[in-house]
């Protein structure tokens, strides 16, 4: 698999499951799973990017 769309699979991966972390944080009052999940969810976003910056370099 090109890195590119390796990337953007990641990277949709950890938004969702940062998504996940930070409802499940919201519902239990857990701040500290929260910010973990908003954390993650940021991170998976910048991979979607760098995976989309890749496709354009054509790597």
């Amino acid at each position: 698999m090109k890195s590119s769309i390796q990337d953007k699979v990641e990277g949709t991966f950890h938004e969702v499951k940062g998504k996940a972390k930070e409802v499940a944080g919201e519902l239990s009052d857990n701040s500290k799973l929260e910010a973990e999940g908003i954390d993650e969810k940021i991170a998976g976003k910048t991979q979607k990017k760098i995976g989309k910056v890749k496709k354009v370099l054509g790597e």
